[in-house]
């Protein structure tokens, strides 16, 4: 479902991803962990088609992220770290015009964003102004964006960033929900939540990728994950 080969991402003397290379399969659900500045979030706006890699290639959903954009767009739902939301817009209208961005037919426009509020939690605020709302309903909003459409991939970045213990609690469990019917790659560096939510970690550290395995195998050979992640990530 996700195939990054070679991916290489330079910003001038930087090398901000340096070759990295992993499959994501479908109904999968994968964690991109590293400190900050290892290439996540890089990787991860890449896979999207929202930032052009320097060379390597990349795949979702069966389509080629370079040459075929469109179609990767059609089928992924992505949410970045602060997503973009108009605070003057009510959330069933924000959702809306992402309906309609995404080409959602008229028809199925209404069906559609009664079916990603309740998913998410929104239909009791629905008519809210955005920017009234806490930065936990934010969140959800974002998720709800990215759900619109029923992607077959959806691409997470620190889906819980700002958030306090309940918000985090009830976005974690939103997204597990999720991840049970889609591919799911995820950014964190909150390692309980890669626990609840994953299948597998990826471990980066410097644009590289330093350890790729299921959490049942990492447990098994390093005793736990934060035991694995201190080793891989070790200067």
């Amino acid at each position: 479902m996700i195939e990054a080969v070679d991916l290489v991402k330079r910003y001038g003397d930087v090398q901000a991803v340096a070759g990295i290379s992993f499959k994501v399969g479908h109904g999968e659900a994968l964690a991109l962990l590293g400190p900050n500045g290892a290439g996540k979030t890089t990787t991860l706006r890449i896979l999207a088609g929202n930032l052009s890699a320097t060379s390597g290639k990349a795949i979702v959903a069966g389509y080629d992220v370079f040459e075929q954009p469109i179609e990767v767009k059609r089928r992924t739902g992505f949410m970045p770290e602060a997503p973009p939301l108009y605070d003057e817009l009510s959330v069933s209208a924000f959702l809306s015009f992402i309906g309609h961005l995404k080409e959602l037919p008229r028809g199925q426009l209404a069906a559609e964003l009664r079916r990603v509020l309740s998913i998410c939690g929104l239909t009791e605020v629905r008519k809210r102004r955005i920017g009234n709302l806490s930065k936990g309903y934010r969140q959800r909003i974002g998720l709800a964006q990215a759900l619109l459409a029923d992607p077959q991939v959806l691409i997470l970045d620190e889906p819980t960033i700002g958030l306090d213990p309940n918000q985090i609690a009830d976005v974690r469990s939103l997204i597990t929900k999720i991840a049970a019917d889609h591919t799911v790659i995820l950014s964190t560096h909150v390692l309980g939540e890669v626990l609840q939510i994953c299948d597998r970690a990826l471990i980066i550290h410097h644009g590289r990728i330093m350890l790729d395995d299921r959490l049942d195998q990492i447990t098994a050979d390093h005793g736990s994950l934060e035991d694995a992640f201190r080793q891989a990530t070790r200067e």
